[in-house]
């Protein structure tokens, strides 16, 4: 089986910080290498992987100035498309774009929808479900209108996210510094709780950062930008909980699994992907409100953090995530 992973060009595959579409498509295609396929990674130039590297964009986007967004990435996308009957099955992890292209090849195609964003961008989807495969990455990310091939959950590598089993008394935020995600509440939260917060994360809103992130920093609360690496298990495996307090329907939340991986349990609101990742009293809390987050606080040091880690370990691996991508490519060459 040959297959063709497109990846985004925001950020280096695998990211150096952020970059979870990017860190995804990585995994999977580490995964499917070590299990004999025949995976050419599309790509910047400077990404890393045991796959067979291919591309023209020289750098990512968002890290060099001089790389313009729409034109290198139309450019990737004619340089991958160029050469699709090469290759058995095309996997697009790069969103939308790549469907301007689907009618004109007889590659199968599957797209990794990597969190519906809005209903503005079903005109760039609908036309295409009986050429595309579209996979969701969970059942509340689904939208209703749309044929699926698939609900396949997010895999980590379990080894890099080892198992602390005293965590800490500090509490931690680890995402997007964005109103959706939450920072503020978690900042209230914490307050409340009267313990001390980590914030870990890019700033994606800046006047957002400066209005409900910068006036509240202090000895109890502390922003320590982006991590990666073994900062960044570090960072997960040593809090008392992770506040998950999102404002949208959350797609899915690598940071969450990440977490449950070094048994930290996770506090979210009852939003989006949020059910199916947390069993509530097991893993973590569902909160319907700021008083249950609170009192959640409280609740997690109550819980068993290596239960935690099995759960995560059970439902969440990238061997799990390689499985049943591989199963579905099969299917769809298979059908012809």
């Amino acid at each position: 089986m040959k297959v063709a992973m497109l990846a985004p060009i925001a950020w280096r595959t695998p990211p150096r910080h952020y970059g979870p579409w990017e860190l995804v498509t990585h995994l999977l295609t580490e995964a499917l290498v070590a299990r004999g396929i025949d995976v050419t990674l599309f790509a910047t130039l400077d990404s890393l992987t045991s796959a067979r590297l291919d591309g023209v964009v020289p750098a990512p986007y968002e890290e060099d100035p001089a790389i313009d967004a729409k034109v290198w990435e139309y450019r990737h996308l004619a340089h991958l498309f160029e050469r699709a009957r090469e290759f058995d099955l095309i996997h697009n992890q790069a969103d939308f774009p790549a469907h301007a292209f689907a009618k004109l090849v007889e590659t199968p195609i599957v797209t990794t929808i990597h969190g519906f964003s809005s209903e503005r961008i079903l005109p760039m989807y609908k036309p295409f479900e009986n050429r595309v495969h579209f996979v969701a990455i969970s059942e509340a990310d689904r939208h209703p209108d749309l044929a699926y091939a698939a609900t396949i959950h997010h895999g980590i590598r379990l080894d890099e996210f080892a198992l602390n089993p005293d965590g800490g008394e500090n509490l931690l935020f680890f995402g997007r510094i964005h109103p959706d995600k939450g920072a503020a509440e978690a900042i209230a939260a914490a307050r409340a709780s009267g313990r001390p917060l980590d914030l870990y994360g890019i700033v994606q809103d800046r006047p957002y950062f400066e209005r409900e992130v910068v006036p509240a920093l202090g000895e109890s609360v502390r922003y320590h930008g982006p991590v990666g690496g073994a900062r960044r298990t570090q960072a997960l495996g040593k809090a008392r909980a992770l506040l998950h307090l999102i404002n949208f329907e959350e797609p899915f939340g690598l940071s969450v699994v990440e977490a449950m991986a070094c048994g930290t349990p996770v506090i979210a609101p009852r939003r989006g992907s949020m059910p199916e990742l947390i069993e509530h009293g097991v893993t973590g809390f569902l909160v319907d409100c700021p008083a249950e987050a609170v009192a959640a606080i409280d609740r997690a040091g109550d819980l068993d953090r290596a239960a935690i880690r099995r759960h995560a370990a059970e439902r969440f691996s990238v061997e799990r995530m390689a499985d049943e991508y591989s199963s579905l490519y099969r299917r769809i060459i298979a059908a012809g």
